[in-house]
């Protein structure tokens, strides 16, 4: 893939280069078992970036053989070298970051200070689950003379990635630190959505690793389920929707495989009256993730406000989602671009025109910016509900867009079971200056994730779901211990 066109007039789409080499697994570039693509076309300008091959099953089954072939040889490598090969891969995705994140700026519509962000922390956590490396130790207990128990984790094998829209590369490559640390191979499916950056991770990670350990392929649904299904592969990633997780699910049942799954929310931020108003609305604004046009399972879409500061905290939301500038993402000063495709942009609006039907209050948004130079792209002004009701859909079900819904309260333990009453568990945010009340409502909101006068996350911190919205958490140690399986050695001499 040649260098992409950086120099281009800030309104001018940049041209990425992306030219089909095909599949890379087994160490090097195949050709597609068919002439099956799909298209990848720009959120904002509508126009077509790529047409990338579609694999099929014989596709799948070479790469997935590649992989098993690969894993022969990683799983003997030393613990050092193992190491080297992943800082090295960090140390390319950082000379590479501006390039990488032009790419999945422009094909997935995400603001360019949001993408190279991604990729600073996808290189950082290489790094640190290569340092982990090491910590990964096993047990030894005697259970009488010349008697003793040891107890040691060892790798799956070929381990299956299926990534989402929302962070392409980040996705991709950050999520295949634990399994490659723990001695695993990867078979990464990139999103169908934003697919480009892919083929360039598997351009950085060739020759830094023996040949099989990282393998790429592109596709649809179809292609993850063959994966999934694949007898060879014998632990599966996903990230995605709820719905989505449950079919990987059901697909990685049939063959008893372990499953991690980060899946969806529909996320609460908690106001409490003692709560400075613009703070609040300010770390509201914030959790919503913007950057993607608030396609981000763990955005806080769901703003509980005490009624004793509705007004002030609703009138704040409102000038700061009208103040955020929205238009083409690679234009450093602009914060909201376009929703990822025509389907999603189709589906937000669905749900904003059955806020609107069913009660809700529109502040602000709603529909496309007035710019004619964005008309042809999937953009959606930032978009506040108020006085919503928690039966209305825009207040149950994940929208995965720039839309948020203020919900007034005013009785606690009402409120409380308002938050923990849908199927999604993923993040809460709590704002309040009283340490007690905020240790006592983060311990009774149903969600892996909680934050208190804070927002972001950092490696090392367990990051997962409860409920619906996932399987085992990741970012942390505990994620590469679940990419071992641990293997009993009882012995007498």
């Amino acid at each position: 893939m040649p260098d992409s066109k950086m120099d281009s007039p800030m309104n001018t789409e940049p041209d990425l280069g992306y030219r089909a080499q095909g599949f890379y697994y087994g160490g090097k570039w195949e050709s597609p078992s068919s002439s099956n693509t799909f298209v990848s076309n720009s959120p904002s300008t509508g126009k077509q970036l790529a047409e990338a091959p579609l694999a099929g099953a014989e596709d799948v089954d070479r790469a997935v053989k590649a992989a098993a072939k690969g894993f022969d040889e990683w799983r003997r490598v030393g613990l050092k070298e193992r190491a080297k090969c992943m800082e090295t891969f960090a140390k390319r995705i950082r000379e590479n970051a501006k390039e990488l994140a032009l790419i999945d700026c422009v094909d997935s519509g995400n603001a360019l200070s949001g993408m190279e962000g991604d990729m600073h922390w996808t290189a950082d956590s290489l790094d640190y689950f290569a340092g982990l490396i090491t910590e990964v130790k096993g047990e030894t207990s005697s259970h009488g003379p010349r008697h003793m128990n040891l107890l040691t984790r060892q790798p799956y094998g070929v381990v299956a990635k299926l990534n989402a829209f929302n962070h392409p590369f980040r996705f991709c490559a950050e999520k295949a630190a634990a399994p490659l640390a723990a001695g695993n191979c990867v078979v990464i499916k990139s999103s169908e959505q934003a697919p480009i950056s892919s083929f360039r991770l598997a351009e950085l990670a060739d020759g830094v690793f023996p040949p099989g350990v990282v393998n790429v392929i592109a596709g649809d649904g179809k292609t993850g389920a063959m994966l999934v299904s694949h007898p060879l592969v014998s632990r599966v990633g996903f990230i995605g929707s709820v719905e989505t997780g449950r079919r990987v699910a059901v697909g990685a049942a049939e063959g008893l495989k372990r499953v991690s799954l980060e899946l969806g929310g529909k996320n609460p931020i908690i106001i409490f009256p003692d709560a400075d108003p613009k703070k609040a609305a300010s770390a509201a604004i914030k959790g919503m993730n913007m950057n993607r046009q608030g396609q981000s399972c763990s955005s806080t879409s769901r703003v509980f406000v005490h009624a004793s500061l509705h007004n002030a905290v609703a009138d704040e939301i409102v000038r700061l989602a009208e103040a955020l500038p929205v238009g083409f993402p690679w234009i450093a000063k602009n914060e909201l671009g376009p929703v990822v495709s025509a389907q999603q942009f189709a589906r937000i609006m669905g749900f904003i025109e059955a806020g609107k039907q069913e009660g809700a209050t529109l502040l602000t948004g709603g529909g496309r910016p007035t710019d004619a130079e964005l008309a042809n792209g999937h953009f959606i002004r930032p978009t506040v509900f108020d006085n919503v009701r928690q039966e209305m859909r825009i207040a149950r079900e994940e929208i995965f867009g720039p839309v948020m819904s203020i919900l007034p309260w005013s009785d606690e333990e009402d409120m409380l079971t308002k938050v923990n009453c849908l199927q999604y568990g993923l993040t809460a945010a709590i704002i309040t200056n009283q340490l007690d009340r905020a240790m006592e409502t983060a311990m009774r909101v149903d969600a892996g994730y909680v934050w208190i006068n804070a927002t972001g996350r950092y490696l090392g911190a367990p990051y997962g779901g409860w409920k619906a919205s996932g399987l085992g958490v990741e970012e942390t140690f505990e994620e590469l211990l679940s990419y071992t399986q641990l293997k009993n050695i009882n012995m007498r001499w």
